[in-house]
């Protein structure tokens, strides 16, 4: 028999047998059971990998706010500038020509007024005081031949003094002549209330900022041991706010268009913007206009961790984790200890008789 007669001949290993269907059966199962073991190795290391990664992108994605709680005072900021006692009057008596004395008046630490004996020199005569003040030396006793030119006694006036200060030109718009300013000299615990004397408006320059030398004269008669050459602090006053809403400046956050607003926690618990009116500033605390009542506590964003990773900025608003510190008792003793006052200083190092150093 032939094939092309439609006879089919069995040949040995080929053909469905019943016992190669099994076989085939068998190995798609075991092909079935391995895809699906691979499928639920896969889904666990997403599983395992989403779940570290969502953990990381909420912790990146911590923000604590921290409360602040707005109280009612006094505000000011300053000008501060660095200078030396300097004084106004003082006189070195020499002698005219050789010459001999005759009698001396005064001793060291001798109380002088304008006209007092000084000394009598035999070929000058009595010379007197030209000005009232404290006798700071006496170089000669009755009896002593002197030369011409040679130094025989000086006094000082102690009582008016003046502090010569450079005011810088970002600062020079702020200081007039006649500008009330106090004057504090910190080593004899000393402070003066005057008013700014002179100011030259020919520049000096240094380290290309230009400097204008200011003086204001100062009335010590009423303290003791204050002498020339002592560090002084001059404090001329800019802006005073009285009984105001005052809050901590770090309170504040900043909108892009440079306006300033505070977080404050609604009802439901959630944080809301609330733009509010900046006044006098001191760099520390800040007057609060419009926005704030007294004793009202608002918020900050203390801490806001972000990843660098694009995908988790991209979903870093679902995954946001909100921290919120609660007031405590002695909250507002850390956070809001007065308003105070600001001092802008400029340690210019005038050198005593007005000299301008670098």
């Amino acid at each position: 028999m032939t094939e092309s007669e439609n006879e089919k001949i069995e040949r040995p290993g080929t053909g469905n047998t019943p016992e190669t269907g099994a076989l085939k059966a068998k190995k798609k199962r075991r092909r079935r059971i391995r895809r699906i073991l691979w499928i639920f190795v896969i889904l666990v290391v997403f599983s395992a990998a989403g779940y570290v990664g969502y953990s990381k992108l909420k912790s990146d994605y911590t923000i604590v706010y921290e409360p602040y709680t707005a109280t009612r005072g006094s505000i000011s900021n300053s000008l501060s500038f660095s200078g030396t006692m300097q004084l106004i009057d003082s006189k070195t008596y020499t002698a005219a020509s050789d010459g001999k004395i005759r009698e001396v008046y005064v001793r060291v630490g001798d109380h002088v007024e304008k006209g007092d004996r000084l000394y009598r020199l035999s070929s000058k005569g009595i010379v007197e005081a030209e000005f009232a003040g404290t006798v700071n030396a006496v170089n000669i006793a009755q009896g002593d031949e002197v030369l011409s030119g040679e130094s025989l006694l000086s006094i000082a006036d102690f009582d008016r003094m003046r502090v010569t200060i450079r005011v810088g030109e970002s600062d020079i718009a702020s200081v007039y002549t006649g500008q009330p300013c106090r004057i504090t000299v910190a080593s004899a615990e000393a402070s003066y209330d005057s008013v700014i004397q002179t100011i030259d408006y020919i520049s000096y320059t240094g380290n290309n900022v230009a400097y204008y030398t200011t003086t204001v004269e100062v009335d010590t008669s009423g303290t003791q041991n204050i002498y020339p050459g002592m560090q002084a602090t001059v404090t001329v006053p800019l802006e005073e706010a009285a009984d105001v809403i005052i809050l901590k400046m770090e309170a504040l956050s900043t909108a892009r268009d440079n306006t300033a607003f505070v977080y404050k926690e609604t009802a439901e618990g959630e944080m809301t913007e609330v733009p509010v009116t900046v006044g006098v500033s001191n760099g520390n605390y800040v007057e609060i206009r419009s926005g704030l009542s007294e004793g009202e506590t608002i918020y900050r964003v203390a801490e806001k961790e972000e990843t660098a990773s694009g995908l988790a900025s991209l979903f870093s608003g679902l995954f946001t984790n909100r921290q919120v510190n609660r007031q405590t008792n002695n909250w507002d003793n850390r956070n809001n200890n007065g308003g105070g006052s600001m001092t802008r200083n400029n340690n210019n190092g005038t050198q005593p008789g007005g000299s301008r150093g670098n």
